[in-house]
């Protein structure tokens, strides 16, 4: 990898020298084709591997889906889409919006919520009833209309991050965004560099910033192989659904060298 990274990066000066166009080292990667679920996998809770239950994750008009229209009443199936390669080094770029009414039943905390899994264990590896993945969470909040209400802020299901030089323990943290009420589109970026940053940003600001993950905390399942204090430097990226419709029209990822 390294190496193709210099020989690419000789072309372009060769290139520019001579006078001609040169050619970028790297490219955006569509992990969302637009028109199917291939290279992805389902997980929901209470089900098996592969079980995509009522039908909740689906590709329509180009848009990849998380839905309830199946659904007379949400029993904690809270869905994960996992795609199906695993990264240490990247950038993930997502366009979401939020849209329609949440399921019944689905919990007040979930209204308007959901995310991207960071450096997840496998869909593979998780339990049957297990409702959240080990990783780290970019989260997705979108505005009741009244209010203020951050996006992109970080959740760590059984993880714990270093931030300010401290070790979180909670949950949960704010992120320094504005609040997206109604059903707009929204572009988000996630700066993953294995275990030593990762950033939250929205239209090219860093709203909240975070370091060395660990396996540890609230949600940390039974029987986790991972001891609780191992560090966390890779890992598959998954999208939610936790009883709201939301809708993504573009999830890509930009991979970068380790150095």
């Amino acid at each position: 990898m390294i190496q193709s990274v210099k020989i690419l990066s000789l072309v372009a000066l060769v290139l520019s020298c001579c006078g001609q166009p040169s050619q970028p080292a790297w490219e955006w990667i569509q992990l969302f084709n637009g028109k199917d679920l291939s290279g992805w996998d389902v997980k929901i809770a209470g089900y098996e591997l592969g079980d995509n239950y009522n039908n909740t994750f689906r590709v329509e008009d180009g848009l990849l889906k998380a839905s309830y229209d199946e659904y007379d009443d949400f029993h904690g199936e809270f869905g994960h889409l996992f795609y199906e390669e695993a990264f240490s080094h990247y950038i993930l770029r997502v366009e979401y919006r939020f849209v329609g009414e949440q399921v019944p039943g689905g919990p007040d905390w979930a209204f308007r919520n959901s995310g991207a899994m960071l450096h997840s264990q496998s869909a593979a590896s998780m339990s049957r009833d297990q409702e959240f993945p080990v990783s780290v969470e970019a989260q997705f909040l979108g505005g009741s209309g009244a209010g203020e209400r951050t996006t992109m802020n970080l959740c760590t299901p059984g993880t714990h991050v270093m931030m300010d030089g401290e070790l979180v323990t909670q949950h949960c943290a704010d992120a320094r965004s504005k609040t997206y009420h109604g059903d707009r589109w929204v572009t988000v970026e996630m700066e993953v560099r294995g275990g030593e940053l990762i950033r939250h940003i929205i239209d090219g600001e860093t709203v909240i910033e975070y370091s060395s993950p660990v396996v540890g905390g609230e949600f940390y399942p039974d029987g986790f192989p991972q001891e609780e204090g191992t560090p966390v430097t890779e890992g598959y990226i998954a999208l939610q659904a936790e009883s709201h419709p939301i809708e993504f029209r573009k999830v890509e990822l930009l991979a970068l060298s380790e150095k």
